[in-house]
């Protein structure tokens, strides 16, 4: 007997992708400027995928809201062909004329990516692992602390204040190449001290980038009295993925417990 295997957004996201952009290469469908959008908290994976077929990856902020400004602003520029677009929380988009995500489309989409995979006596993890071997380990993670009225906001501002102001120099014992600040839309290359715009809307959400390819990203949350963790590790093995991104999670928790009332 076989077994169930809970896959996570992005994951789903991966296979949808790959399968949508293999099918339309082999019917010569795939316009040369083909764009795939996703969120800033999403999986690299995706990205690497897109890569290999040659399409151009573009992020946005968190918010379906975001993606769907982008397809409007492609479609009228005539900018880029779109082909899809996710977020880590299973939300996906296949066809534009939907100007949100759309669960009938992906559904629909993931039914006969399994279907087509049966047919060649595979499945869907199957291929997950294949694309793993492929592109790399990719292991990503989630964690919010909650605390609630207002010595909540106050401790949850005062984690970003911290981190903004006495800007960490490693995580879990790899050193930070990148650091993006989307509330001053700067990014900062920490190695050269050099200094970009991002040219996205404010929010208030910061990204770590890390020398061997991992990330961190940390967001108030929209509509809830928490602070949200995102965690992006990738490897050569799974078994390496999984203890990188324990230990990544476990060093930022360390560093807030130490640094504000808040604990996890």
């Amino acid at each position: 007997m076989g077994e169930y295997r809970l896959l996570t957004g992005n994951q789903v996201g991966a296979l949808l992708l790959d399968y949508l952009l293999t099918q339309k290469q082999k019917k010569g469908d795939l316009e040369s400027n083909s764009v795939i959008l996703k969120t800033i908290v999403t999986s690299e994976l995706g990205k690497a995928i897109a890569e290999e077929f040659g399409v151009k990856t573009v992020d946005t902020l968190t918010g379906f809201k975001y993606i769907a400004e982008k397809i409007e602003e492609y479609s009228k520029k005539e900018i880029y062909t779109f082909q899809f677009g996710y977020e880590e929380s299973y939300g996906y988009l296949i066809g534009d004329f939907v100007r949100d995500k759309d669960a009938v489309q992906a559904a629909s989409m993931i039914a006969e990516a399994a279907a087509y995979y049966k047919s060649i006596g595979k499945s869907l993890y199957e291929r997950l692992m294949i694309l793993f071997k492929t592109y790399g380990y990719y292991q990503e993670a989630l964690s919010s602390i909650t605390i609630k009225g207002q010595e909540g906001i106050n401790e949850i501002n005062n984690i970003l204040i911290d981190l903004r102001t006495n800007l960490p120099l490693e995580f879990g014992g790899v050193s930070i190449t990148k650091v993006e600040d989307y509330q001053s839309r700067e990014r900062m290359h920490v190695l050269e001290e050099k200094y970009e715009t991002i040219h996205l809307p404010k929010s208030n959400v910061l990204k770590y980038y890390l020398k061997d390819g991992s990330w961190v990203a940390v967001r108030p949350s929209g509509t809830e009295p928490k602070i949200k963790f995102y965690f992006g590790v990738t490897s050569s093995s799974m078994e390496e993925s999984k203890r990188r991104i324990k230990k990544l999670e476990q060093h930022v928790f360390d560093r807030v417990n130490t640094r504000t009332k808040i604990k996890k």
